[in-house]
């Protein structure tokens, strides 16, 4: 699949422009504590935004950033 589509796709299956780190789990097929983890070791995963300052702020993954992610990862098994 190319990079529009996925995005095309994600778009109409979560219907907003950002995904929580639950969905970007479900979405990559990882649990939740598996996506802190790669987060915490600074790589594996999309750019995503910190929505403000604190320790424990939210972090959203932008749909582009996911499909990017998506096109560019090559599966490994």
């Amino acid at each position: 699949m190319d990079y529009k589509s996925i995005q095309n796709q994600l778009l109409q299956q979560y219907k907003k422009m950002a995904l929580s780190k639950k969905e970007l789990a479900e979405c990559l097929g990882l649990g939740v504590s598996t996506v802190s983890k790669l987060m915490s070791q600074g790589y594996g995963l999309p750019n995503y935004k910190k929505l403000g300052n604190s320790r424990n702020a939210r972090v959203v993954f932008p749909i582009s950033e996911v499909a990017r992610f998506l096109v560019d990862t090559k599966e490994v098994a």
